[in-house]
């Protein structure tokens, strides 16, 4: 499998920048996810890297060799790229069997029949659809129409398997079980996936990197608990988690190289990093993550703040709690069946040595841990 590397890659249109300077480097085998809100450039990313767009300026290069160049002059087509695409509405043929469907592309290769009958059992066999071979997609269900493409992309052994949101016409609990299909078929095939998605669910459980963009410009590439537990700006700490991170208004003043004093929520906090850090005293946002404020009985544990329950969410495995304490609102997450009656008292501790800071600008200037 090829490497893929993206050099100062950007893309106009006419005074509308819809990618900017982009720098990527995509390992072998690896499973990418692009991700990112509506507009922010992923698709046109993709697309560009498998030649359905042509990039302003910039370098792609896949497995060693030049694909596009703006300098050299060179832009090989989409076909000769040795790549495969799922596109979100599946196309395919509807007057052709599941079979039949697996078979086009090899046939358009032209492959020899023994072959192409070899190829297609093993994708039938992989994809765990050998049972339909002689339906027509309109016998099939959305599940079983989106195996079919897959083993129809996979059939040729292309050296990429792009995929630009395939699950996003499916139900939730189909979703969910093509996300694990996605990733064992990965694991299997040892294929480089690039995948986007609007979805961070999506993006946190399949990929073995994000890249997250916000308006055409590369926030973070890291691995995804990297991306949930090191944010490196404010926007990429927002975007990725579910509940939401709490940000927290606050005012800090430095007190040595790794520490500082914190006033929020109507208290005085000691925060204290392991690496030393730059921070201008005045005001601040802390970030905490909904998990990192646990609820506990009133005076079970030291250092507890009160509040009272603005909302409960449960869900059954776990419940969301909205905590209002001063003008603030919180998200906390406890696991269980739990609920609690409107307006009645919340005491709850804040609980982690992630807690992160951010700056006026909205950067991560560091994380660590606070004491009351």
């Amino acid at each position: 499998m090829p490497e893929i590397v993206l050099k100062n890659v950007t893309k106009k249109w006419g005074g509308f920048t819809a990618v900017e300077n982009l720098n990527l480097e995509i390992e072998d085998g690896a499973f990418i996810t692009l991700l990112g809100p509506s507009g922010c450039g992923k698709t046109t990313t993709l697309r560009m890297i498998a030649g359905l767009e042509t990039p302003t300026s910039g370098e792609i290069t896949i497995g060693g060799t030049v694909v596009f160049s703006s300098q050299k002059g060179i832009n090989i087509s989409a076909a000769k790229r040795d790549i495969g695409f799922l596109f979100q509405n599946y196309a395919l043929w509807p007057h052709m069997t599941v079979y039949q469907n697996i078979a086009f592309g090899l046939e358009t290769l032209k492959w020899k029949k023994p072959d192409i009958e070899k190829r297609v059992a093993q994708m039938l066999e992989t994809l765990q659809i050998t049972q339909f071979a002689q339906r027509y997609p309109s016998e099939l269900s959305g599940g079983q129409q989106q195996r079919v493409a897959i083993a129809r992309t996979l059939a040729p052994s292309p050296k990429v398997l792009f995929m630009d949101e395939p699950l996003s016409n499916l139900d939730a609990k189909l979703r969910g079980e093509m996300r694990t299909e996605l990733k064992r078929l990965h694991a299997d095939t040892g294929s480089t996936f690039v995948y986007v998605t609007h979805d961070q669910l999506e993006a946190m459980t399949m990929a073995t990197k994000i890249c997250l963009m916000k308006e055409g410009v590369l926030q973070q590439y890291d691995p995804p608990l990297t991306v949930y537990n090191h944010p490196s700006n404010r926007f990429v700490a927002d975007f990725v988690g579910n509940p939401t991170m709490n940000f927290i208004p606050a005012k800090a003043v430095k007190l040595s190289d790794n520490t500082a004093r914190l006033e929020m929520l109507g208290e005085k906090f000691t925060f204290t990093s392991e690496n030393s850090f730059m921070l201008k005293d005045g005001d601040i946002s802390v970030g905490i993550r909904p998990e990192h404020l646990p609820i506990s009985p009133k005076g079970s544990v030291p250092g507890q703040l009160t509040g009272t329950a603005y909302s409960t969410l449960p869900a059954g495995m776990e419940t969301t709690v909205k905590i209002k304490i001063g003008g603030t609102i919180l998200s906390s997450v406890m696991f269980g069946s739990l609920d609690y009656k409107v307006d009645s008292e919340i005491c709850f501790t804040v609980q982690s040595d992630r807690i992160l800071i951010f700056d006026v600008d909205g950067r991560c200037a560091t994380s660590g841990t606070v004491t009351k």
